[in-house]
């Protein structure tokens, strides 16, 4: 479990030129093929046969010493050419690779300047600065809610409580309320987990599900323990910030879970930042409670409500309609495993996902940023390769793209199951390395 999340300004900062797609997704060919991306023999160059050999023997070492359950593929979208294909078309456990398949869906469904709203709500009536009866507290899905203490440490930006204290001060000059509080967390659905994790709290999902969950549920800043009830929390923690901003509350003002009626109207509310940073915030670091909240995000805006299997659903339309894929997966971050996707299936996306810059600079960058930082500095691939990775015991995946040495955009997807993390990330990175280092 992380203690800190990058922040937004290390995520965004690094962000290498991004790619342009050229075509449409390309299926399986023989390695090094010289293959175009639509199975159409190509001619190439002296220059080309040689450098696709090369290509072809440094990743035919990194697939023999990955195992028999392992697939590459890579493809050359400068040129639409298939550059290389090993077991492209076998499933294997995405793990983490999985949010871009949730992270795409957002950006196309809610667009990268889409938000996420958490609103009070207000029934009663007001006399000047007094209001009397009951403040709703309406969770809108928004995994940066929270304390500006705690977003500013952890994000560097996100939706805060005293940011909505706030709006509310200025939208009704509030300074008394004569009654209670009524925290709602009603647009998800009550599980904290993941079909992984029996749909109950783990620390594996890295926060506690809830369309209301406040500094993601946490009850201390290292993340290890939970909130017995977020929405409640949340609600307690608006009474505390009502006090801190000088609105004066009943000696013991109530505080409860429930569901705002619906002739509640809205007074106030604060918005996250823009899907663009949240998809960053999700994929950079790879943040399974950002994936997973985002996933019932999709469910309750586009779906059939706020759940893991709506928004999945969501997903596995998204992907069929976009790209023409139809990966298997059942949560937003991986974690299942019951996720299944194909090497192929995830180089269509990233063809498709090319030249959309919310996307690419989503993605953490070789030797400098989120989950790539450790990851091969000092080498060629260095600020040329970004990716996303995905870890389990035995899986470890990294798919992306590559900056090659000829200037032309190669993306890769090196999906290693069966095998112990520690001793594939050295194998991908020399893999990388090669990609970059390609100038055919």
């Amino acid at each position: 479990m992380r203690s800190a999340l990058p922040l937004l300004a290390a995520i965004l900062a690094l962000a290498v030129a991004a790619p342009v797609a050229s075509g449409q997704g390309g299926g399986g060919a023989g390695v090094g093929g010289g293959t175009s991306a639509s199975g159409t023999p190509a001619p190439v160059s002296a220059a080309t046969a040689r450098a696709n050999r090369q290509l072809d023997g440094s990743l035919n070492l990194g697939m023999r010493q990955a195992g028999p359950f392992s697939g590459a593929y890579v493809v050359d979208l400068t040129a639409n050419r298939t550059l290389y294909s090993r077991n492209a078309a076998t499933g294997r456990l995405p793990a983490s690779v999985e949010k871009l398949y949730t992270t795409t869906t957002a950006l196309q469904r809610f667009g990268a300047g889409g938000t996420l709203t958490t609103a009070i709500l207000g029934q009663g009536t007001q006399d000047g600065g007094t209001f009397t009866g009951t403040l709703y507290l309406r969770g809108g899905g928004d995994p940066t809610f929270g304390s500006t203490d705690f977003d500013t440490a952890n994000y560097g930006t996100g939706a805060t409580l005293e940011s909505l204290v706030a709006a509310l001060q200025t939208a009704t000059g509030i300074t008394r309320l004569n009654g209670g509080i009524v925290a709602d967390e009603s647009y998800f659905d009550s599980d904290r987990g993941t079909p992984a994790t029996g749909n109950r709290p783990s620390g594996d999902v890295e926060g506690e599900l809830s369309a209301l969950a406040y500094n993601r549920g946490w009850a201390n800043n290292s993340g290890t323990a939970y909130v017995k009830h977020p929405a409640l929390q949340a609600g307690q923690d608006l009474a505390v910030a009502l006090k801190a901003a000088g609105v004066r509350l009943p000696r013991r003002v109530k505080v409860t879970a429930g569901r705002a009626p619906a002739d509640a109207r809205t007074i106030a509310g604060v918005h996250s930042p823009p899907m663009a940073t949240l998809v960053a915030l999700t994929n950079t670091p790879s943040d399974n409670f950002f994936a997973e909240t985002l996933v019932k995000d999709l469910g309750a805006r586009f779906g059939a409500g706020g759940t893991t299997a709506a928004g999945a659903a969501v997903v596995r339309s998204q992907m069929a309609s976009s790209f023409n894929i139809s990966p298997r997966l059942n949560d937003g971050s991986g974690l299942s495993r019951s996720d299944l996707t194909t090497p192929v299936q995830v180089v269509a996306l990233l063809r498709g996902m090319a030249a959309n810059v919310a996307f690419t600079s989503s993605l953490a960058v070789a030797g400098q940023t989120g989950t790539l930082q450790h990851e091969m500095r000092g080498t060629y691939a260095q600020g040329r390769c970004r990716g996303k990775t995905g870890t389990l015991r035995d899986v470890s995946n990294v798919v992306g793209y590559c900056r090659a040495k000829d200037g032309h955009t190669l993306a890769f997807a090196l999906m290693m199951n069966g095998i112990y993390p520690d001793y594939a990330h050295p194998i991908q990175n020399r893999m990388q390395v090669a990609l970059a280092k390609y100038g055919g």
